[in-house]
């Protein structure tokens, strides 16, 4: 069985664009497990639900695909050390004003611990940083060094280490689920009466995505709907 492992961005973000209902046809067109960590967890619905008022009906949509077994929770407690492992090197591998920079959190490492341990086929993460370390670390450290105006030093053994573990790691972000979710017709049912209805459904959903927290592109927009329609 295919295992798609999800960080706490990309359903985030299908939650604020009322798409979260995807995630039902899509693991059945997939034919895959959607797992995602009791530290995603926390961040989606433990912490909502009991700390703040803000996000809770979000969390409590969340709660409904992980009560009808859409999303599977599973506990780090076998991957805690490999959680631990990844976390303390990705916030070694940058040093700015005198201290390492805290650069990702458990949560996400957790995601990738677990993708790790299942040799997944899929980490959807719809975080910047967390990709750039990932899949271009000399791209992350030249925006870091432009955006704080200061030197940032590289601890090339941490990088290389992080890379050893996480280089192999395929990374889809929700912009690439919306976009599926358009090719597979589930879509369809928001289609408008106007000219141009395809190319006007997917224009929306794209910029919703990525106005709710995806990291994509204005051209990588443009690059999708000139392929798609």
């Amino acid at each position: 069985m295919k295992a798609i492992i999800f960080d706490t961005g990309p359903i985030i973000t299908l939650t604020m664009n009322n798409l979260l209902w995807l995630l039902e046809p899509l693991k059945r067109l997939s034919k895959a497990n959607f797992y995602i960590t009791d530290l995603v967890k926390k961040e989606l619905v433990d912490n909502p639900l009991t700390k703040t008022k803000r996000f809770k009906f979000e969390a409590l949509q969340v709660l409904h695909y992980i009560e009808n077994g859409v999303l599977e929770v599973i506990s780090i407690d076998g991957i805690r050390v490999q959680t631990d492992k990844l976390l303390s090197m990705a916030n070694s591998c940058f040093r700015a004003f005198g201290h390492t920079m805290n650069l990702v959190h458990d949560a996400e490492m957790s995601a990738i611990a677990l993708y790790l341990q299942k040799n997944a086929d899929a980490f959807v993460v719809d975080e910047k940083t967390t990709r750039l370390l990932i899949e271009n670390p000399r791209k992350l450290h030249h925006i870091l060094s432009h955006n704080l105006h200061t030197k940032v030093e590289v601890n090339s053994s941490s990088m290389k280490d992080f890379q050893k573990l996480a280089k192999n790691v395929r990374m889809i972000r929700s912009v690439e689920l919306v976009t599926i979710a358009y090719e597979k017709g589930l879509l369809d049912r928001y289609l408008p009466h106007m000219a141009d209805s395809s190319k006007e459904l997917l224009e929306s959903v794209l910029w919703g995505v990525k106005l709710n927290g995806s990291a994509v592109t204005k051209k990588e927009i443009e690059q999708i709907i000139k392929m798609e329609t």
